[in-house]
């Protein structure tokens, strides 16, 4: 058998166009352990999310080249593994971009360990409620809840033929779904990695969404539905020591808030911020909201959202304005056509800032699907690389927190980012009268070696026409 055996190289895949390195997190293979075919053997840090690197054969772990926390190029080995010699031509596919269809992000990752501790630990099995990112994919797929399958790989993991073996046995999700209708299940958090979030509010035992709705007695001013749907988990701390009485503790930076920190000081050194605001009378907007959205909810199963609407504006704003759809490249400016918006979406750890591409060529109802789906797979660590790519303009949400005014640091290397503050009900004086009106800031931050005071108060200025033009005969399809 020893004859059969080949060595190869695994080389750091390329998983984006724009990427051109990433960071080993951690090893989740140790020399000497067997790799089945999609098994994750590692996970890597890139700037835009975290990801696992599934294997593409059978084989044995060998040198593990690379140490964890660093950093290393596309193309070059990060490790060795012991194949049979009728996979040499399989292993070769390693630098292959089908690698990225099947890779997940160490949120996921995070979302599983999470689950694992609900539903308990097996000391005899420590693997059990870790998935691969294939196991994932079958299981999502086919609506499977992973707790319900037995896992034959080591320490008791589940294994991309366990979930074939479960489906071709007929296994579905009617199991799942007999046990979530049971009172106990109704009160229990969800051991699923597929599982939608959907915490509780508050003791009366209500989602965001349904809390909200509850005290819409009056004429509700503003929600979002993007940053209120679950509660911040307290983060992990380790205080030095472990004595009582300290005026301080310290909490270890996580791969995610290192990329976070690099890129904002990044912006921040080389960009020259500028910032300006203008406040908007959103009345018309709030009116035609409240007219439209128990009826689209129905409709579509999702929230009409204000930032759809707002995002309309701005991409029509920039479609007049197509500087501000740039880049700076030091000795030319370089003007995007194609206009994506990077939305920035919180979640208990990170911000990230998936994209909508070809915003300018979606309707409003359009562009509220696309905020829901890509904030539903940031919130679940579902993002993939290619999501998070390609963005020329970013709009961010900080009234769903109350903000009224803020300066948020542009995205690099975007032009600039537009912040849409709470909606306010104010004293406004109209034709030398005062009425009580719905307000809101508008707050644009700006590379001002690309854009200028004059360009840009135009800008903010045409928005402001474009969201004080909705009426409530305004179509959103």
């Amino acid at each position: 058998m020893a004859e059969r055996m080949k060595w190869i190289e695994v080389i750091m895949p390329q998983l984006a166009e724009s990427l051109v390195s990433a960071t080993i997190g951690k090893w989740l293979k140790k020399p000497g352990d067997r790799v089945e075919q999609y098994e994750p053997i590692c996970e890597v840090i890139t700037d835009k999310v975290n990801a696992e690197i599934p294997s593409t054969v059978d084989g044995i772990m060998g040198d593990l080249l690379v140490e964890e926390g660093t950093t290393i190029a596309v193309g070059e080995a990060i490790c060795r593994m012991q194949v049979a010699a009728s996979d040499e031509e399989a292993a070769e596919q390693v630098t292959q971009v089908s690698q990225q269809q099947e890779q997940v992000q160490q949120h996921a990752s995070h979302t599983s360990v999470a689950a694992s501790n609900t539903a308990g630990h097996d000391p005899n099995q420590p693997m059990r409620n870790r998935y691969s990112p294939a196991v994932q994919s079958l299981a999502a797929e086919h609506g499977l809840n992973l707790q319900s399958i037995q896992g034959t790989g080591a320490g008791g993991r589940i294994t991309r033929k366990d979930v074939l073996t479960f489906v071709a046995q007929g296994g579905n999700a009617a199991g799942s779904s007999a046990q979530a209708s049971s009172p106990a299940a109704q009160h229990a958090p969800s051991a699923s990695p597929f599982s939608g979030v959907n915490r509780g509010n508050g003791e009366m035992g209500l989602t965001a969404g349904e809390a909200i709705s509850a005290s819409d007695a009056g004429v509700p001013v503003r929600h979002s539905g993007i940053h209120l749907t679950e509660s911040p988990k307290i983060p992990q701390i380790e205080v030095e020591g472990g004595g009582q009485g300290r005026s301080e503790y310290f909490i270890d930076v996580t791969p995610v808030r290192n990329a976070i920190a690099r890129n904002m000081r990044q912006s921040v050194s080389e960009i020259p911020h500028a910032w300006t605001m203008i406040e908007v009378d959103v009345t018309n907007l709030v009116m035609l909201r409240n007219k439209l959205k128990d009826e689209f909810k129905r409709k579509e199963g999702i929230n009409l959202t204000y930032l759809s609407f707002m995002m309309k504006g701005v991409v029509n704003a920039i479609k007049d304005y197509p500087i501000m759809n740039s880049v700076w490249a030091v000795d030319k400016i370089i003007v995007k056509r194609d206009i994506n918006l990077s939305m920035a979406v919180g979640t208990e750890d990170s911000v990230l800032t998936p994209v909508i591409k070809h915003a300018d060529q979606r309707n409003i109802a359009g562009l509220a699907r696309e905020v829901d789906e890509l904030a539903r797979k940031t919130r679940e660590g579902t993002l993939k690389l290619d999501h998070m790519q390609g963005g020329t303009f970013t709009v961010n949400n900080t009234g769903s927190f109350g903000s009224i005014l803020s300066q948020p640091i542009i995205n690099y290397p975007q032009a600039a980012i537009l912040t849409f503050e709470s909606i306010v009900k104010k004293p406004v004086v109209i034709n030398d009268m005062i009425a009580v009106r719905s307000m809101a800031n508008l707050c644009l931050s700006l590379d001002h070696r690309i854009l200028d005071g004059v360009i840009s108060g135009r800008f903010l200025q045409r928005v402001k026409e474009n969201l004080e033009g909705y009426t409530m005969e305004t179509k959103v399809y």
